[in-house]
């Protein structure tokens, strides 16, 4: 229970009272996926071939974070009629009544404007830039008109999420390079396959709030074709930083064995019949069915597979464990 040195009150349409915790205004932040963002922005910036003032690199990152939780205030702003529909979301503070939507979009707004700013000041224009556009096409591009409008809505919403290695490898280099572009694009090809398999073994949810994810508008049988695609050209694609000299040994390996349990999971999920037996009755996360969870399997590895690849990249270029492949890289 909320108690008044611990929550806000105040009152909310009809009169009624609502009241929000530290907590809430945190958890309207998506810390989980803030989490993410900042490691692979962290990789991003130590895998760029420039050395970076620690203590400036330290708030550059902290303002990314803080970019990347006011799009998801912002998101959950938006998105309250559907998350209140969906059960993997009802708990969110906005469907619960503990923070009004109003509250919502000040918080994302300021957050962001804030964000920005301290961008533009502890690292350049260039990263505030891209910051700002991340943003943006995140809280509105996909958020307000491709989420409820495409099967393709990750696809193209994707790239929302693939911005931070690039924005971090700006941060260092005040520059836009392949390298950036390949992290970038990893990022972009992996988003596909993560976010189809949840939807795969949660599209009850997606059709009860007339979202057209891939499972609701394509079907079962396409998205799992779908799934398998992206990610043969999502693991090929992933040793690219080997040919440019990004990745060494270490990173090769990780990509190679790494990758062949990745095509794996997604040749069980095509060779399954996920999707098709509805979504689980529970409305946890990781609650399926028999017959989904290949579907569970590859959503719940593809995070680890991405942290593997960052990692290896982080360890190669902070710890001096890079050695190039021979005839390959510096």
């Amino acid at each position: 229970m909320n108690t008044p040195e611990n929550a806000s009150v105040h009152r909310v349409k009809g009169g009624a009272v609502s009241t929000a915790s530290p907590r809430d205004y945190f958890d309207l932040m998506k810390p989980r996926v803030m989490t993410l963002v900042v490691f692979t922005a962290f990789s991003g910036l130590i895998a760029a071939p420039v050395d970076v003032d620690p203590f400036l690199a330290l708030i550059s990152i902290f303002a990314l974070a803080v970019g990347a939780g006011a799009a998801g205030a912002l998101n959950m702003a938006f998105d309250a009629d559907i998350d209140a529909t969906m059960k993997r979301t009802q708990k969110r503070p906005v469907p619960r009544g503990a923070v009004t939507p109003a509250d919502a979009y000040g918080l994302g707004v300021v957050a962001s404007i804030l964000a920005v700013l301290t961008m533009a000041l502890a690292a350049n224009y260039l990263a505030a830039g891209l910051l700002a556009f991340s943003i943006f096409f995140y809280a509105v591009i996909y958020t307000m008109i491709l989420k409820r409008s495409t099967p393709q809505n990750i696809v193209i919403g994707g790239a929302a999420g693939a911005f931070p290695p690039m924005i971090g490898w700006v941060i260092a280099t005040g520059e836009i390079s392949l390298d950036a572009v390949i992290l970038f694009m990893i990022i972009f090809l992996w988003t596909p396959p993560h976010s189809w398999a949840l939807a795969l073994y949660k599209s009850g949810d997606y059709q009860a709030a007339n979202v057209p994810m891939m499972p609701v508008a394509k079907g079962a049988k396409s998205t799992r074709l779908q799934i398998l695609l992206y990610s043969i050209v999502l693991v090929i694609f992933a040793g690219a930083p080997v040919l440019t000299g990004l990745g060494g040994i270490a990173y090769a390996a990780t990509s190679l064995g790494g990758g062949a349990l990745f095509l794996l999971l997604a040749i069980r999920i095509f060779n399954s019949r996920a999707g098709e037996a509805g979504s689980a009755e529970d409305g946890a996360l990781y609650a399926v069915r028999a017959g989904d969870k290949a579907a569970r399997d590859l959503f719940a590895y593809s995070i680890g597979y991405l942290t593997f690849l960052f990692t290896a990249l982080i360890a190669e270029h902070a710890f001096g464990m890079y050695w190039a492949l021979p005839g390959l890289g510096a």
